[in-house]
């Protein structure tokens, strides 16, 4: 049996909208390139006709990650996890310990990461260190720069 996969909702549904867009338009799209690359003549020499044959193998290679990852899938019931300890779903107030900086993450599964929108896998560094601390905890963080010290702030939901 498959290790189940931990998504958030919203993950979920991004990811059922994106493999609907590429079971439609964009294998629509990557067909009409095949059929103008063809119109070209000579397949045995034609990069219009490689690449776009290179790009429906990547799409459906994509195609056939998501499916898996969604039939794999354990959404987390956001309503029924706690603040007590930082785990998947939480969203934590958090103080870089040498710079004194502060952030907020949401602590996610692999597949839901989006760092630029404050939302870091618990399998990152960060996200690994803090994983079943509480509030007031310091932990220390493995780096390419080195152990750093994180203070958990506030654990929300």
């Amino acid at each position: 049996m498959a290790k189940p996969i931990m998504l958030t909702e919203e993950g979920y549904k991004n990811l059922q909208d994106e493999l609907e867009e590429l079971k439609t338009k964009g294998r629509a799209e990557i067909a009409e390139k095949i059929k103008v690359a063809r119109s070209y003549g000579d397949l045995s020499e034609n990069s219009e006709y490689d690449d776009a044959k290179n790009e429906q193998a990547i799409m459906e290679a994509r195609i056939v990650t998501i499916e898996a990852t969604l039939k794999n899938a354990q959404i987390i019931n956001e309503n029924e996890i706690s603040n007590e300890f930082v785990h998947l779903a939480s969203r934590v107030q958090v103080e870089m310990v040498a710079t004194g900086k502060t952030a907020e993450y949401k602590i996610v599964g692999s597949n839901d990461t989006d760092p630029r929108n404050g939302k870091i896998s618990d399998e990152s560094p960060v996200g690994k260190a803090i994983m079943g601390h509480k509030e007031g905890d310091v932990v220390e963080v493995e780096t390419p720069a080195g152990v750093i010290g994180v203070k958990i702030l506030k654990i929300l939901k």
